[in-house]
């Protein structure tokens, strides 16, 4: 299973009035998260779009376990979750500075043509970065 770890730390504008992340924030985690995936593997969502392909999320869930803070430094966890076809499925777990789950979450994209708007197989380059 491919695993990539990503750290950031909460922004003062990513919380509400109490100091606490709002919800909405998660996915914008986990997409840094499959971002640092993938570029740890030599591969840009930029480099994708221009060679034709955009990976659009077509689902997106997250379990919150615990508050993150202001200030706190999140370490993303993604996970492949399996081989990709036509979709590619991720697992997430953030954790704060002193190693408390945060929350899980999951996410599946499909592969793409930008031209065509219609879905395809996921590229050679990457199945074979992933060892299929």
């Amino acid at each position: 299973m491919k695993k990539s770890t990503t750290k950031t730390r909460v922004r003062y504008s990513e919380t509400d009035q109490m100091g606490v992340v709002y919800h909405g924030n998660y996915a914008q985690f986990f997409e840094l998260g499959r971002t640092e995936w993938l570029r740890s593997m030599g591969i840009t969502y930029k480099n994708m779009e221009v060679s034709g392909i955009m990976l659009p999320v077509i689902s997106l869930k997250c379990n919150f376990i615990k508050s993150a803070l202001y200030d706190d430094v999140l370490t993303i966890h993604t996970f492949l979750k399996k081989e990709p076809l036509v979709k590619i499925e991720f697992d997430y777990e953030i954790k704060n500075q002193d190693a408390e789950l945060i929350c899980t979450g999951n996410t599946v994209l499909a592969f793409m043509n930008s031209e065509t708007l219609k879905p395809i197989r996921c590229p050679e380059y990457l199945l074979k970065g992933l060892g299929y």
